[in-house]
């Protein structure tokens, strides 16, 4: 069910775009360029929005004048097609309510940036780096199915094609909105190809999840830093170019160390490499402005704990269980396979009714 206080907001929203629909019609808008622009935006923010809440009211009347019918009409068949049409239309009630509630969350400024993931074995050795492989191969997927581009910026490689460390970019419009959720730890329960004896093994994987910088303007002071370059390696430390082409930078006063080994240019890799260590850099205000907040905000989903288990995939049973909403689902393989949003929607609906206790 839609709150009450919801659909105030919703109400209020329609009012204001039939207000704007009408001031951006007058001559004096039209011909006050920065005005009209204004407007405009708040127009096009607004109507997505109201769009759905107008759905949402032409359902609820569908399904009055349903119930309606149902129990004026007594005959078997037609009272058959009726409950058929009936459940149908409450089945797109709930997704329609499901949806309000999500567009009508507090905004994360930071909802619409692009992001660097990394992702590192854990406890569990290459077994832990094979299942590293697997969440990286996950969020491709995942990532795919999003339209959002992904990038390698640093890989280091087992010899068995599993994953020690990996940081990756992840370029589209909403993927911190979608991704912020996958920051923790990681917990893989299965037995390894290498296990002889058939016992279930448990291995961890630790993601980060670091938005990127949304201006490249940001205080440093180049004393602080050390920038070193040496030859870009593959997969059990090979070396795949002949130049000193890869960068490590590393930032003294938070000992910080970013490394860049992705484009054959020393240059792109040291903007990049500088691209990320910005981004960790504000990221890591932010997380201590987040620490300054009451514990029941800190409590919220998506505060990006990266020190708790968040997450359980149990290969036996088929199953994945995030440990924050106490969720688990018997898909694994799909979740696998880039499905992801099965936990993502559950996530993001977990935080609006935090928001709205």
């Amino acid at each position: 069910m839609m709150l009450e206080s919801n659909i105030l907001k919703l109400q209020k929203y329609a009012l204001r775009l039939e207000e704007l629909e009408q001031t951006l019609s007058q001559p004096e808008i039209i011909n006050d360029i920065a005005r009209y622009t204004e407007l405009s935006k708040e127009l096009g923010d607004l109507q997505p929005l109201v769009e759905q809440y107008r759905q949402y009211t032409s359902l609820q009347t569908e399904i009055e004048k349903n119930l309606q019918l149902l129990a004026e009409n007594h005959d078997p068949e037609l009272h058959e097609l009726l409950k058929s049409e009936q459940e149908e239309l409450e089945a797109r009630l709930q997704k329609t309510e499901e949806e309000l509630n999500l567009s009508l969350l507090p905004k994360d400024p930071r909802d619409n940036l692009s992001l660097f993931m990394e992702i590192r074995a854990g406890a569990g050795g290459e077994e832990a780096a094979l299942f590293a492989a697997e969440l990286h191969r996950m969020y491709l997927m995942y990532a795919a199915k999003q339209n959002f581009k992904c990038k390698t910026l640093e890989l280091n490689e087992t010899e068995i094609g599993g994953i020690k460390e990996i940081v990756f970019q992840v370029e589209g419009k909403g993927a911190w909105s979608k991704l912020k959720y996958e920051m923790g730890v990681h917990r893989v329960q299965r037995v390894p190809a290498t296990e002889s004896g058939g016992r279930i093994h448990t291995s961890t994987a630790t993601v980060a999840v670091i938005p990127e910088a949304e201006t490249k303007e940001f205080a440093i002071n180049p004393k602080d830093l050390r920038i070193d370059t040496y030859r870009a390696s593959g997969a059990g430390g090979q070396h795949v170019n002949m130049t000193d082409s890869a960068v490590r930078i590393t930032h003294f006063p938070t000992g910080l160390v970013v490394t860049c080994q992705d484009e054959r240019s020393q240059i792109k890799n040291r903007e990049k490499a500088m691209l990320v260590l910005i981004s960790r850099l504000q990221q890591l205000q932010q997380e201590e402005e987040n620490a300054k907040l009451s514990e029941e905000r800190r409590s919220q989903i998506g505060t990006g704990d990266r020190s708790e288990r968040i997450r359980t995939y149990n290969y036996p049973q088929g199953r994945v269980t995030d440990h924050r909403i106490g969720l688990t689902l018997y898909q694994l393989p799909q979740i696998l396979a880039g499905d992801l949003d099965l936990l993502v929607k559950e996530l993001q609906a977990a935080e609006q009714h935090k928001v709205n206790e």
